[in-house]
């Protein structure tokens, strides 16, 4: 693939301090079923920067993308996507939802399932292109599905590839409209060591490289930390935003859960979350 084709901004060119953000959230705050789901968020995201959502279960981090999608209404400040808001710019927004399981026994091959990214919202067969538009899709597919490294195992059927290669398809799904924001609803889970490794190295690289801003929610940080520009850290009523460093300490997750938290640092350098949130009754790894 030549240098800097295909996905947007020039590949390791960060936006000026004039361009517009990408992602812009102002004291964003979201009221479900009559309490405050969270509040306080203030998010500044710009082309090429990596953000992940993170929090305990159920203090509404699927809930953040879906308000920078537009499906759900923020109940106070303001929100802004690609200087628009949120539902406007969907064409250049690329969405991967919480993990899918294929069925071993399905056999649509992954490059169609990639395919499905270009023209799968129109109903029915699909309507014959004409050569130059036919012969530009087809490129387009080949080059997203080289670029998340899926090109050995493209044409398998989607059900026979392992876990880490199905969520490489999708993400190159989501790609392949050459979106300017990619939104990942916990694209890690469920996948061995190895695969998150692999899978958050390829997020990364997509971001910092091909000028893509990428928001993520995540269970486990440790995978995506050293990718990471901004973390946003959810609780019952608030949030707490910065860098990794800035948020993920004692002071800062005590502050915002109430409870006594102490974030250490194992021998092999990933963050260990110690305490018990309210929201989640449990102690994870950086959850």
């Amino acid at each position: 693939m030549r240098p800097g084709a295909g996905l947007g901004a020039p590949s390791g060119v960060a936006p000026g301090r004039d361009a517009v953000p990408v992602l812009e959230l102002r004291d964003a705050a979201v009221r479900l079923a009559g309490r405050d789901l969270w509040s306080g968020v203030n998010l500044t995201v710009g082309a090429g920067e990596f953000s992940a959502v993170l929090g305990p279960n159920g203090v509404g981090k699927s809930t953040l993308i879906k308000v920078l999608l537009g499906a759900v209404p923020v109940a106070g400040g303001e929100v802004r996507v690609l200087g628009a808001r949120p539902g406007r710019a969907g064409h250049r927004i690329g969405y991967l939802p919480q993990r899918r399981n294929f069925d071993a026994s399905m056999r649509i091959r992954g490059i169609d399932v990639v395919r499905m990214g270009l023209d799968g919202d129109r109903w029915g067969l699909p309507l014959p292109l004409p050569g130059p538009r036919r012969r530009a899709a087809r490129a387009r597919v080949d080059e997203v599905v080289e670029l998340v490294g899926a090109t050995a195992y493209a044409h398998r059927p989607i059900g026979q590839c392992s876990g880490g290669e199905q969520q490489r398809l999708l993400i190159a799904q989501a790609l392949v409209r050459r979106p300017q924001l990619l939104l990942l609803d916990e694209p890690l889970d469920s996948l061995d060591l190895s695969h998150q490794g692999g899978v958050a190295a390829l997020i990364g690289r997509i971001c910092h490289q091909e000028g893509v801003a990428v928001a993520m929610v995540a269970h486990d940080v440790n995978p995506i930390l050293h990718h990471l520009d901004t973390v946003v850290y959810l609780a019952a009523g608030g949030s707490a935003t910065g860098s990794p460093q800035e948020v993920i300490t004692s002071a800062t997750l005590t502050a915002l859960y109430g409870t006594p938290i102490e974030v250490l640092r194992a021998s092999d350098g990933q963050l260990v979350v110690v305490g018990r949130p309210e929201t989640t009754g449990e102690c994870r790894a950086a959850d």
